[in-house]
């Protein structure tokens, strides 16, 4: 690899109102899998994360406990930093927009957008959700509240700069729709349709109702809203327009944004549009992903499944929680955390897989070698089919980390260990141990699983960098073997290498002892003064049934390909099933709690076979089971998210 290839991955700042729980370090778990990866592979890397620390939000909850807005959040981001360091997050560079750095260049970029005319001065008349810092028209309201979050808005009426969006819509549209540019390609259709078909609306880019933000220098009655300041931290960061750094020419356009989906629109449109309008070259992708939920619901402090990302590191070690995160959660779509998930893909893989792998295959070269293997060989069965595995798994991990679907790469990794385990029941080392002329056929069957595992945790030390280390001390790996050239070798480590049992690298776990204590710990973070109402009065149970009655509804599970909102009603989506039966087309009546990128890639329950009937126009070949929630709400039943499509319930 030459010395000039570049890797610029960024996270996105995240906002300081309070700590940060496990949903938030999937994206800083996996940019940090893939900025290793590409270290590995020789690339001089910049991995940027940082803090988004301005805005009106802060300025009340530091008010709220009697401190300055930059003592609340110097409070937070040192939290957030030690997060970082129990994940073992290896980022290059940390930004807060309250640096002093950051906030020359966002004056900079602002006024040279104002003297181009890309800003002008008007006046906002409209509504205000202040959790996500939005401002919203009537027609862009759900029954009255924020379309994000569904939190209460209230009026807002005040002088405030705009940047307009609409110059650069086509550019946009094609670069959603013509390019790779947006990972997954699926949601570029939900963004053109809903943002810019419609038309883009000037976006709001000051404020002055409160002080907490970066002054705008030619009119101090403003602060900088949160979009230009929040979105240039990526090449403010690099030293565009300051002093502090200059790496904007080396590392610029960036490799990767990641970003969860619910800020998906702000870096697929108006960060577009800034760059456009600052004639800067535009990122090469923008990687989406879904939200980490809690048995089916996103983690939410109000329903008392915030899961605290400290608690579960001090617990099982933070390359556990790095692996179950990053292999449990799919690009574009959401995943689904529960303690057992965990607890069980904590068993299963790292203990009775890789660990065991580890366990069995160094305890054996001790028991009948000292340690030490004889430089004797005899090749049988079953070896090559190991060895290609071993040396074909790079390729394969390569193609994964380049289209960021790090859970497929670490699915290959260990369909490898899986062999390998398969491998020693297939040649029987306690059998071979028992006769003395078959020494030379031991030492080959532990020779190619000690290399196997080189292999293995060469390339697992970028998911897992704390404990690879202590699997290259216990097979005998020297720093020089396992090297990302060498993973695709088989044959590095010496012919007389010498092991070193050492502990279980990952212990199982107890399951029904340890989901009992994680409930108790999940409960006691639950907040009661934000919980939803008791008072929830279930709907009176329906006339009863026979088992014939029941049986004539057909109940199966679908997976949702697509999903957009029907043109002519508030309340309906139209998806697209993967029913198992060819597809079909169902509308349903969720659009005031779901958007549709809630929905895509996620499997759920259909009665399958109600007669089809037209809704606002659209045909509609069954209906999404879904349940009432105690503020009047519906939330959609998802089940499993293995069941097979198709998979009938009863």
């Amino acid at each position: 690899m030459s010395e000039h290839k570049t890797f610029y991955i960024t996270t996105p700042i995240y906002y300081p109102s309070d700590k940060l729980h496990i949903g938030h370090s999937y994206t800083t778990v996996a940019c940090d899998a893939l900025a290793r990866f590409k270290r590995m592979q020789g690339y001089d890397v910049m991995f940027l994360t940082g803090t988004d620390e301005h805005g009106q939000k802060i300025q009340d909850k530091a008010a709220d406990a009697g401190v300055t807005p930059k003592e609340y959040v110097d409070k937070i981001v040192a939290t957030v930093k030690d997060l970082w360091k129990l994940l073992d997050v290896s980022y290059d560079r940390f930004i807060r927009t309250t640096d002093d750095y950051h906030m020359e260049s966002c004056q900079k970029i602002f006024t040279k957008l104002y003297e181009q005319g890309d800003i002008y001065k008007g006046e906002y008349i409209g509504h205000y959700c202040k959790p996500c810092e939005s401002f919203w028209t009537d027609s862009q309201l759900v029954d009255g509240k924020c379309p994000d979050c569904g939190r209460e808005v209230y009026d807002a009426h005040e002088e405030a700069y705009f940047f307009k969006m609409s110059p650069f819509a086509d550019r946009i549209e094609k670069l959603l729709t013509e390019t790779d540019y947006l990972q997954p390609k699926t949601r570029a259709t939900e963004l053109v349709n809903n943002f810019i078909k419609p038309g883009l609306e000037d976006l709001c880019v000051s404020r002055t109702t409160f002080k907490w933000g970066i002054p705008v220098t030619f009119d101090d009655k403003h602060v900088v809203y949160v979009w230009i300041d929040a979105l240039s931290n990526y090449i403010s960061a690099l030293g565009f327009w300051n002093e502090q750094y200059n790496d904007f020419d080396k590392f610029w356009p960036a490799d990767v944004h990641m970003v969860a989906k619910d800020i998906m629109r702000f870096h697929a449109i108006i960060w577009p549009a800034m760059l456009m309008a600052l004639d800067l070259p535009l990122p090469k992708h923008l990687a989406v992903h879904g939200w980490i939920t809690f048995n089916g619901q996103k983690m939410s402090k109000s329903l008392g499944n915030v899961v605290d990302p400290f608690i579960l590191g001090e617990r099982y070690g933070a390359d556990a929680i790095r692996y179950h995160i990053l292999r449990e959660m799919a690009l574009g779509a959401d995943s689904s955390f529960s303690n057992e998930i965990m607890i069980n893909r904590i068993n299963s893989d790292l203990a009775n897989g890789l660990g065991n792998l580890v366990s069995r295959t160094v305890a054996m070269a001790d028991k009948y070698f000292g340690g030490t293997l004889p430089a004797d060989r005899e090749a049988g069965d079953f070896d090559a089919e190991l060895i290609a595995e071993a040396k074909g798994l790079v390729a394969k991990v390569d193609e994964f980390m380049d289209k960021t679907q790090i859970n497929n790469a670490l699915a290959e990794i260990f369909k490898v260990v899986s062999r390998a385990n398969k491998y020693i029941d297939e040649t029987a080392p306690w059998v071979l141990g028992k006769d003395e002329s078959k020494k030379a056929r031991l030492a080959t069957v532990l020779y190619n699983l000690l290399e196997t595992i080189r292999i293995v945790s060469t390339l697992l030390s970028n998911f897992m960098p704390t404990t690879m280390p202590k699997v290259w001390e216990q097979i005998g790996a020297a720093e020089s073997d396992i090297t990302y050239e060498n993973a695709g070798k088989f044959g590095v480590l010496p012919a007389d290498v010498t092991v070193h049992r050492g502990e279980i690298i990952f212990p199982r776990i107890d399951v029904d002892k340890e989901i009992e204590e994680l409930n108790k710990i999940i409960g006691s973070n639950a907040e009661p003064e934000e919980k939803a109402d008791d008072g929830f009065e279930p709907a009176p149970i329906a006339d009863e049934i026979t088992i014939d009655d029941f049986a004539k509804v057909d109940l199966r599970v679908a997976l949702v390909k697509d999903c957009e909102k029907v043109k002519k009603s508030k309340k309906l989506l139209c998806l697209q099933l993967d029913d198992g039966f060819g597809g079909r087309q169902v509308v349903s009546g969720i659009a005031a709690w779901y958007k549709p990128e809630d929905l895509i890639g996620k499997k759920v329950v259909i009665v399958a076979n109600l007669k089809p009937v037209k809704l606002c126009g659209v045909e509609s070949n069954g209906m999404i089971c879904a349940a009432d929630t105690p503020d009047g709400a519906a939330s959609v039943i998802f089940p499993d998210q293995d069941l097979p499509c198709g998979a009938k319930l009863r």
